[in-house]
């Protein structure tokens, strides 16, 4: 993969991250929800978000720790291929 990838990777994970973690810790989307009428969800919402902020947390370790080293890549004028 190219570090292009890996940084839209890595910015996917962290934003998943941040709003499934936001959605989870406070009562946002509990307010939300009962907004708009749909409260009777509210009792699903753990089955679905704490597994959404794993996956997204994985997601962002993934893009860290696959990420390529720059200073480690052979340069453009030296013999190494």
């Amino acid at each position: 993969m190219s570090r292009r990838s890996y940084n839209k990777l890595l910015t996917t994970g962290v934003a998943g991250t941040f709003v499934a973690a936001v959605c989870c810790f406070t009562p946002v989307l509990g307010v939300f929800l009962g907004a708009v009428g749909l409260s009777a969800l509210l009792g699903f919402l753990d089955f679905v978000l704490i597994p959404a902020l794993l996956v997204f947390v994985g997601i962002t370790i993934f893009a860290l720790v696959r990420q390529p080293n720059p200073s480690s890549a052979p340069r453009s004028g030296s013999k190494e291929s």
